[in-house]
Order: structure tokens, then sequence, then C-alpha cells
């Protein structure tokens, strides 16, 4: 099929290429900034640029490769112009939407697709590699399923399916486990740092890889540390250091502690009485930092 990248951002040229790959045509694209440009150049060498309309009128297989919050509109747009035409395979690529958002287009004749690949971008041609049994989030109308998940293993995924109503939920825990781990991370590396670690990645690499395996195997069975051994004595020192030196830190923290605790405890780990008294460090903690206040949490006892 001939294929177009509506959003040449850092998703929509990489699957392009990998497409051309399994013997398919990239043929436009569009992109705004220079950036982009320079992407889907380097990525698609001779596919020429143009607008959205232009890219839809040569494309049989459009990639919508835009913001989540973007694409509403754009496909509205893309509807009302007379871009689309029936028989148009229109596939996003958001974690949020599912096919519901591509309704404008549906009903000018389009065969609306969701594919959202479970990968972080770089917008380099090492994009294409990491495709390779990458898992693929794909809603689609039930006929039009085997080609969803057909072009999904030609780019070298997985295909997973994900009902409709399911989109928000399954998109929140890729969030979490992804994009806020990259925060968690950043923010170990600047308080090493700032304790004096000459090469905190590489003191960080190794047990993070090993704790994110762990995890990966054994879910709540991989806690350690200080709050699922319920060591409240170290977890109050932690506090106190980062409210001296990294007050930013702080929130963060304490919400992870909490949370830490309240599976520890379900999962057995760490003892009721334990609990008690890390939930009473972790309290005093938040009445003395950042944007201090009543905590109004439960504790392990039911009382307020």
């Amino acid at each position: 099929m001939s294929v177009g990248v509506v959003g040449a951002g850092r998703v929509g040229p990489a699957l392009a290429a990998s497409l051309a790959l399994a013997g398919h045509r990239p043929v436009a694209f569009s992109g705004v900034s220079e950036a982009s440009r320079r992407r889907a150049e380097a990525l698609l060498p001779g596919v020429p640029r143009t607008d959205p309309a232009e890219v839809l009128a040569r494309s049989e297989l459009v990639l919508l490769t835009v913001p989540d919050d973007v694409l509403p509109e754009l496909v509205s747009g893309l509807a009302r112009t007379g871009a689309i035409r029936p028989g148009h395979l229109l596939a996003h690529t958001s974690g949020r939407h599912g096919t519901a958002v591509l309704d404008p287009a549906r009903a000018a004749g389009a065969l609306p697709l969701a594919l959202h690949p479970v990968m972080t971008f770089t917008g380099t041609p090492v994009d294409v590699q990491r495709l390779a049994g990458c898992s693929f989030g794909v809603t689609a109308p039930p006929e039009l399923r085997p080609a969803a998940e057909a072009l999904v293993i030609e780019m070298g995924g997985e295909p997973e399916w994900i009902e409709e109503s399911a989109r928000p939920l399954y998109h929140a825990a890729l969030a979490l486990g992804a994009n806020h781990l990259v925060t968690l991370v950043a923010q170990a590396l600047e308080l090493l740092r700032t304790a004096g670690v000459a090469a905190p990645d590489r003191m960080l690499g190794p047990l993070l890889g090993a704790a994110l395996d762990n995890a990966l195997r054994s879910g709540d069975a991989a806690l350690t540390g200080p709050v699922a051994r319920g060591d409240a004595g170290t977890v109050a020192a932690h506090v106190a250091e980062l409210g001296a030196h990294a007050p930013d830190a702080l929130p963060g923290y304490l919400a992870m502690a909490r949370t830490t605790a309240d599976r520890a405890l379900a999962h057995g780990s760490l003892k009721p009485e334990a609990a008690e008294r890390l939930l009473r460090a972790l309290a005093d903690g938040a009445a003395d930092g950042p944007g201090a206040g009543p905590d109004t949490r439960r504790d392990p006892g039911g009382r307020s």
C-alpha cells in the first residue's frame, strides 16, 4: 500500500520506515517544524513533505501521529474539508484514544484503526529496530481486526487487543510505569550527585535493572528496602534529608512510600504494627514538608 504520515514527530516516520521494510511505499508526510522535516528525511529519504490533505490524496494507508489532544480536531477538520475518501485506512497511534475519535472519518467512508506502539521513541533509525517484538495496543472494528493485527506484525510488533472502553486505563498504566519511571530515575540521579557520587548512572544502572527484572517477574513479592522492611527510623531520616536538601523531591517520596507500604501490607511482607510506625513517620514528614496540611489517611487499624 501507499503510506502517508500526518504529523512527522518521532513516531510516524519510524512506523512508516518499518512498513517500507515490509514492502509498503511511503509516499508523503506532513510536519510543521524543521525538526520534523529532518527526522522524516533521515528515516524516509526521498519522500516529499506536503500538507495533510495532499498526504491523504496520495495514500491508501494514513498514519495520524499527532499528540492526543490534537487528534480529535485534526480528524474533524480532514472530514470537513473532504480530504477523506471511502476506503482510506486511517490509523492513529494515540494510546488514550480508541477508534471513536475517528468517527467523523468513518462517516466519510474511512476504515478506522488505533495502533499504539508501546515504546519510547528517539526520532532516529534505532526506533525501527526497537519495534521488533514491541507490543501494540490495538483497537478496531471486528471486521478490521485482521488488517490491524497484520499491519502490526508487518512492523515487527506484537498486537494486543484493547477494548475501546479500556483505552484510558490502559494508557494511564503505561504512563505510570514508563513516564513516571523517568522522573523517578532523574530525581535519583540528582540526589546521588548532591550526595557526592561521581558516576550516579553507573551506580544506578545495575540496581534499577535488577529491580525492574524482579518486579516484572514477581510483582509485589519483589518489594524491598526500608519501607517494605518497616524501618520507620530510616524512612524518617530520608524524609529529613530530602526536606533539607531536595524539598522538591519530598512529595513524590512520601507518596511512593505510602503506596509501597500499602502494597507491602496487602502482600503480607509488612506487618500492621510496622506499617503504623511507618505511616506516622510519613505523616510527620508531610506535616513538616512543603505544602503541609492535615494528614487524613487511615492507619492500618482503621483509625482516621
